[in-house]
């Protein structure tokens, strides 16, 4: 006991000394003398192990009469390397809460106060606290840091979106994911690497476990497929793995692009029909790889065939590849996906029947869709109302129409043509007689 008081009685001592020579260089206003004074303080503390000194010191050195940015800065930037070598975890969060609330509203030691709300999210997503976490992170704002690099930025943001899509708020999850524009992903490195102009921001390297911008854009398109998932945007999906497909590091490995691949056509294949759907699916089936897995350029084909297709035939055939997603990179498809594929097969089958037949009856439309008349009715009315397709439904007569309702004006168009052709006829005919008449009394003269 009287060694511990000793050595603690030592350390005021030192602490005491370093604490004058602090205040003598802060009022002459030396930064360097300062900063290191402010550095000594906490090494002492931090090499005696007394940690609640060490936070009792970074208090009262930051909270000193025209105490100086660049050694406050110094100062955090110091006891943030002590985080990792605190003896337990109660230590630590103390820690990151002093260096939190010294840094709290000081712009220069914004990115720093960052990185500690990051940590302390991290510990208490450990705890379960998911809530708690990303409430922490939504304070910062970090896409106004100008000094932040932006490879650090896109991976905290990520980081605020993937904490809200556990807590499954996906409506802030939306909202942060708006900050990073997918365009950021395709900016050149190496322009990136320029020198600073006089009066620019010097920006901060990264820190070494912030992953490549390829990687970013990697978890970036996961998450957004794990956001469009919850509505079951088959279509936006899609166009997230597309872009995980084109990332250079997936393309060039076969066991990662193919998986991508299948997800991309099963997508495509779910997804409504509309000029987008239509435009990937003909840029898919253009692609090469696609000979790799036969399979799916078969079901891809038959999309685009205007034939057709049996459902019985096309679940018996495409079944087991529908279950061994489950196994493949990005697991299930999700619950309603097979609801959905025969939904899509019908929808196709609609327009084809569209497209040969300008009236049937309800019973042939539904013998056709191998579904009652009910049902028949129902998919056919849902594509009315979703612009889909134009038809009309006699419904005493069990008639279906798929000729398109013409405007007033364009009846008067169409009539005005036609009596314009029956007026030139009429003059031709004209023409001819009275150059008959005139051959005829030429012959009797």
């Amino acid at each position: 006991m009287e060694g511990d008081a000793h050595s603690s009685s030592k350390l005021d001592e030192q602490i005491e000394a370093l604490l004058n020579v602090e205040k003598s260089m802060r009022q002459a206003g030396d930064v360097v003398g300062t900063r290191k004074a402010v550095t000594d303080v906490l090494q002492l503390c931090f090499e005696a192990r007394a940690w609640k000194t060490l936070n009792d010191q970074i208090v009262l050195l930051s909270k000193r009469r025209g105490q100086l940015k660049q050694a406050v800065q110094a100062m955090v930037q110091q006891a943030m390397q002590y985080i990792d070598q605190t003896p337990d975890l109660e230590t630590k969060i103390e820690l990151i809460k002093t260096l939190n609330n010294v840094s709290a509203g000081k712009i220069y030691v914004e990115i720093e106060r960052a990185r500690l709300i990051k940590k302390l999210a991290k510990i208490k997503e450990e705890q379960g606290q998911i809530a708690e976490a990303a409430d922490l992170m939504q304070e910062v704002a970090v896409e106004t840091f100008g000094a932040m690099a932006k490879s650090e930025k896109i991976a905290f943001i990520l980081e605020q979106v993937r904490l809200c899509l556990d807590r499954k708020d996906y409506v802030r999850a939306q909202i942060l994911s708006r900050k990073i524009s997918p365009r950021v992903f395709e900016a050149d490195a190496s322009k990136e690497k320029k020198k600073p102009k006089e009066g620019e921001n010097i920006v901060e390297e990264p820190p070494a476990d912030i992953p490549s911008l390829m990687e970013l854009k990697r978890v970036y398109y996961e998450l957004m497929i794990r956001y469009h998932s919850y509505s079951n945007e088959y279509l936006e999906i899609c166009r997230c793995y597309k872009a995980i497909y084109e990332i250079p590091s997936i393309k060039e490995d076969p066991a990662l692009w193919i998986p991508v691949l299948r997800k991309i056509c099963w997508y495509l294949v779910l997804s409504p029909h509309d000029p987008m759907q239509s435009s990937l699916l003909n840029s898919t089936l253009e692609d090469k790889n696609l000979s790799e897995i036969p399979h799916f350029r078969l079901l891809l084909k038959q999309l685009i065939t205007m034939e057709v297709i049996q459902w019985t035939a096309l679940w018996s055939t495409f079944k087991d590849e529908f279950e061994n997603e489950k196994d493949m990179l990005g697991g299930a498809l999700g619950d309603k996906a097979a609801e959905d594929l025969r939904l899509r097969v019908i929808e196709h089958n609609i327009l084809v029947v569209s497209k040969y037949y300008s009236r049937v009856t309800l019973k042939r439309l539904a013998d056709l869709l191998c579904l009652n008349i009910q049902e028949a009715e129902k998919h056919l009315s849902d594509m009315v109302v979703s612009k889909a397709l134009v038809a009309k439904i006699d419904r005493p007569m069990g008639i279906v129409s798929f000729q398109m309702a013409k405007d007033s004006n364009d009846i008067l168009n169409s009539w005005a043509v036609n009596l314009e052709k029956l007026l030139d006829l009429v003059e031709k005919s004209c023409h001819q007689i009275h150059k008959e008449n005139m051959i005829h009394k030429a012959l009797r003269a």
